[in-house]
């Protein structure tokens, strides 16, 4: 059987070289807008004459270009991570092919009149054949690579009709393997541009940057249809109509860089065309030490990996949705993007070049799912195929072609998970021979045999140090596992620069151990960062049967094959709200450092800028005792460079508050905030912060008389507490009415709970953590308190914990004293995780602790479980806030006095999980308003509160499945788990663990009566 157009291993056929984006004068018409469409939901694989000007499409429905079809009603999308949607059988696809074919007509101007023109494709998924007046033009695979057709033969006065066939699947399909939406359609914009006789075709701007003298040097390469001469201006630079194959040198010029995005504008002009290019001076180098370095300077990497998505759109964004996306990564501190995995729409890249961001440019290739699909890995993968070079040749020559101008773009990467092949390495030679100013990565290139960055995966912190220290041994790869033997100082990538291609992933309620990575960055030179997965979760906006709003991932649109909600793995919550992973983000990898300085009475400010000094930003403090605000005020800006460390005096009324013995804690909060508007930010924005605990006074303990419970009604009164007699819980605190408790042990695991290699979810799970059953053992009233003593297990599990509940009052309120400790046998936990999680070069005690919790049995918490009637819904506490915190996940709070709401405490991740929790809470308050439960701890404890149980959110897969209930759910926790990231990645680190084990803590209960 004859190949089909759709089933090639050939890039396609009739498209012109790919050539830069160009802002040019000549004439264009927008052909974007509503398009005659006819969905097919099999194959259609020839033609019936729609192409035909005169075809009668009035039957046909209306479908916006661009969009996606599969959300515009046609068809379902599929969320796959690592499957393909079709049986693997390259380069052929099923006649179950969705098919859609378009027709746009459009009026040709007058003065269009034998004017030469191209139509061009933005982005077309999966592969586009194309006619023009029922010519054909061609056919083009590449779904987020812009194709252009040439049509000047074929334009007409008046009226002209675009037809194009899509399909879903293609030989093309096999390339792009991308973990996201399988989404088809003419999603990106679409033009007809006029070629003018004698225009500019490309152009090439070189823009170097002397970081020794200052200089800059400018040289571009301009190609044109004809010989015609070519003139060049940079008014800002005093040149003017210049010949445009000259050099020309600059003594002094402002260098671009994501800080300080400089850019210069340069206009190109033949006598038929002016075009328009921004550019700016930078130098990327990597020194002989193995340091990236743009403009001389070592970078920090503080990036994302971002793919182009909307929730109502997919990948068709508009101008406003990437705004938001660049201003949104400047305002918390992110200064780079990996754009995962293919080029995205050209107008982002202009955002990153007028706002400062590096980019890493993704070649738009991934062939993941031949990994496991044969009984050897990647046995027939495309990337090792002759038969598929071409393919991989054009892919990454439209991909630099395109974008070769923008001055954001620091690396080309030649595309994600396509595992190892001699295509990888021609695509790296030729990237090397086109443009040797930028560095080429690639990921999966594991001995860095063609690539200039030693890029991996996820890997843990320890392995991350061997790395940084230069200990990788010569044919040593992580993934997959394979030893290595020689001297490291033979092996390249001990002299390279090391970039976490991908690491925390933010899948969930997570990711955990930002700050042990950012410690990394910066004790090793060579480790300069990377890119979290992901920007934003990809979630679905869609609506339930009752008409109530969420956000769908896989199998939400009744898919046969899908990979659930993996794809909610962002920063970013579908509708742009910041998740707390990205406020933990943002502080870990502030710019700017404030703490206590070396001195006593000193402030310490740390300028992390790469080129800026702190002349920008204006420094506020707040002084607050007991959370309550005492004083506020300006501090001097520090003067520092990149690199200094400069130490202020603490303002007088700190030092003042902290000589004099107030009641409760005294804390300074200093913050760096822009003195003027930025261009991604308002005035006062925060760039960082910083606290200082000046005094901690010793609470006073109660020297009053211990009161004796007594029996009255058929129960147990002690102070203002009533207990049951039967099992020892309160019943209330004076009339208010707080229940419990019982002890909790489990929470509704997170994503990453579930990861399966460390497994900690499934083992609290089979140890029944999340049903125990409670059986009160003794309740024992004496002279001085009560004694309740509880076993708590499961059924038909052997192991539990026994707790003893110790109460006693002086009558204002009630005092809790809580031992609790394992019982019974509790087996080992199983762990395949096969990473480095304990860096062998610590002292060997403290390694072998390490090492020793890295795999001992796990809690999800020590704590105890209250209940509240539903309207006790408002919370006030004193500890860290005012978002949630975890034990690995807690830089982004600070400790003071902070109000919300039972529902407010919830953080809605698309997939409910465990949330909420609020850590180093001295005391909080619940209240219904006319009265309140005051609860004092001993030592910090962790807070959350829910209006349903856990339970019910582990239950639920989606927000809207959550309904408050009659009680408020109260928890006060002794210790709780860290997240980690298991979910793709390292789990808990051993030292945020929390391992099987007794505990002792205390609480005091007071109740509060209102007027």
């Amino acid at each position: 059987m004859p190949a089909r157009y759709f089933e090639d291993f050939t890039p396609g056929r009739g498209r012109l070289p790919p050539r830069a984006v160009l802002d040019s004068d000549a004439p264009r018409i927008d052909l974007n807008g509503r398009w005659a469409f006819r969905f097919s939901s099999a194959l259609r694989a020839e033609s019936d004459g729609f192409q035909d000007p005169e075809f009668d499409d009035g039957s046909w429905d209306a479908l916006p270009v661009p969009s996606h079809w599969q959300l515009r009603g046609y068809g379902r999308p599929v969320y796959l991570n690592i499957a393909y949607p079709v049986p693997l059988d390259p380069p052929f696809v099923p006649q179950e092919n969705e098919t859609g074919d378009y027709r746009r007509v459009f009026d040709l101007p007058d003065s269009w009149q034998d004017l030469p023109a191209v139509v061009r494709f933005e982005g077309v998924d999966s592969c586009a054949r194309v006619w023009l007046n029922g010519t054909e033009l061609g056919v083009t695979y590449g779904s987020r690579l812009a194709a252009e057709f040439d049509v000047t033969a074929l334009l007409r006065p008046g009226r002209n009709v675009l037809a194009v066939r899509v399909h879903q699947f293609s030989a093309g399909t096999y390339l792009e393997d991308q973990d996201t939406w399988r989404l088809s359609g003419i999603f990106r914009d679409v033009a007809l541009l006029a070629r003018p006789a004698g225009g500019i075709r490309d152009a090439f701007v070189h823009a170097d940057y002397d970081d020794a003298t200052g200089e800059g040097r400018l040289r571009v390469d301009v190609a044109t249809d004809t010989d015609a001469p070519v003139r060049i201006s940079v008014p800002a630079l005093g040149i003017h109509d210049r010949p445009a194959d000259s050099e020309f040198r600059f003594p002094a010029v402002r260098p671009w860089s994501a800080e300080d995005p400089h850019l210069y504008e340069a206009h190109l002009a033949t006598g038929s065309e002016r075009v328009r290019v921004r550019f700016g001076f930078r130098t990327i180098t990597i020194d002989e030490s193995g340091v990236l370095r743009v403009n001389g300077n070592r970078v920090l990497l503080r990036g994302v990996n971002r793919h182009e998505f909307d929730p109502d759109h997919g990948r068709t964004l508009s101008p406003e949705a990437m705004r938001r996306d660049v201003e949104l990564m400047k305002r918390h501190n992110i200064n780079a993007v990996r754009t995962a995995h293919y080029p995205p729409h050209p107008a982002f890249l202009d955002l990153c070049d007028e706002l400062g961001l590096y980019v890493t440019l993704e070649c738009d290739l991934e062939t993941h799912g031949f990994e496991y699909a044969d009984p050897t890995r990647w046995e027939r993968n495309p990337s090792d195929d002759p038969r598929w070079r071409d393919a991989y040749l054009d892919r990454i020559e439209r991909t630099i072609e395109r974008d070769k101008n923008h001055p954001s773009i620091v690396m080309w990467s030649l595309g994600n998970e396509a595992g190892d092949g001699r295509n990888l390495r021609a695509m790296a030679d030729w990237a090397h021979g086109r443009d040797p100013s930028r560095p080429v990565h690639y990921e999966a290139d594991r001995l860095c045999a063609y690539s200039d960055i030693h890029g991996q995966m996820y890997r843990t912190p320890a392995a991350v140090a061997r790395i940084g220290r230069g200990q990788l041994l010569p044919g040593e790869i992580h993934y997959p596992a394979r030893a290595g033997s020689g001297d490291p100082a033979d092996d390249p990538r001990n002299r390279m620069p090391f970039l976490l291609t991908e690491f925390g992933h933010a899948m969930g309620n997570g990711p955990g151990a930002l700050a042990e990575y950012a410690q990394l960055f910066d004790a090793y030179p060579r480790v300069q960062g990377g890119w979290i997965w992901e920007w934003m979760d990809q979630g679905l906006r869609t609506r339930d049967a009752q008409g109530r709003e969420f956000f769908g991932y896989g199998g939400d649109f009744g898919e046969e094959l899908h990979d659930g909600n993996f794809c909610c793995d962002g920063l970013v919550f579908p509708d742009g709200t910041p998740s707390p992973g990205l406020l933990e983000y943002a502080k870990v990898m502030a710019p700017v450092r404030i703490s206590a300085g070396r001195e006593p009475g000193t402030l310490s400010v740390e300028n992390r800028f790469e080129v800026l000094d702190l002349s920008h930003l204006r420094f506020t403090w707040a002084l607050a005792r007991e959370g309550v605000e005492l004083a506020a005020g300006t501090l001097p800006t520090p003067e520092a460079t990149p690199s200094d460390r400069v130490e202020l005096p603490l303002p007088a009324p700190a030092l003042e508050a902290a000589a004099d013995d107030g009641d409760g804690e005294l804390w300074l909060t200093v913050q760096a905030e822009l003195a003027k508007p930025a261009d991604w930010a308002p005035e006062g924005h925060v760039i960082a912060w910083g606290q200082l605990q000046l005094s901690a006074p010793v609470r006073a303990r109660s020297h009053a008389p211990l009161l004796s419970p007594h029996a009255a009604d058929g129960f147990i009164t002690l102070g203002p507490g009533r207990f049951d007699p039967a099992t020892g819980s309160l019943l209330d605190l004076d009339g208010l009415p707080l229940r419990g408790p019982t002890l909790g042990l489990w929470r509704a695991p997170t994503d990453n709970d579930r990861g399966w290699s460390q497994r900690d979810a499934a083992y609290w799970k089979d140890r029944g953590l999340d049903r125990l059953r409670h059986r009160t053992v003794s309740v024992t009233p004496d002279a001085e308190g009560l004694t309740v003593v509880v076993r708590s297990a499961a059924a038909a599990v052997p192991c539990g914990y026994l707790t003893t509940y110790r109460w006693t009052s002086d009558g204002t309120g009630l005092r809790l004293h809580v031992h609790t400790a394992p019982v019974g046998h509790w087996p080992e936990r199983g762990d395949d995780f096969a990473g480095l999680m304990v860096d062998p070069d610590l002292p060997p005690e403290e390694y072998r602790e390490l090492l020793r919790r890295n795999t001992s049995r796990s809690l999800a918490r020590i704590g105890l479980d209250w209940q509240l009637p539903a309207d006790w819904s408002q919370i006030e506490w004193f500890g860290a806030g005012p978002g949630e915190a975890y034990p690995d996940s807690r830089q982004a709070v600070r400790v003071g006095r902070f109000r919300t709401t039972v529902e407010q405490l919830q953080t809605p991740y698309v997939r409910p999980q465990e949330n909420g929790n609020r850590a180093d809470v001295r005391w909080v308050e619940v209240s219904d308003g006319s009265g309140a439960v005051h609860i004092r701890g001993e030592e910090l404890f962790h807070l959350s509160a829910r209006p349903w149980t856990d339970r019910q959110l582990d239950a639920a897969r989606h927000q809207t499945e959550l309904t408050p209930g009659p009680f408020v759910h109260l928890h006060t926790d002794h210790a709780v788990q860290g997240v980690g990231s298991a979910a793709c990645g390292p789990g808990v680190l051993p030292q945020h663990r929390l391992e099987l084990r007794p505990a002792d803590f205390t609480l005091d209960l007071t109740p509060v009566h209102r007027p």
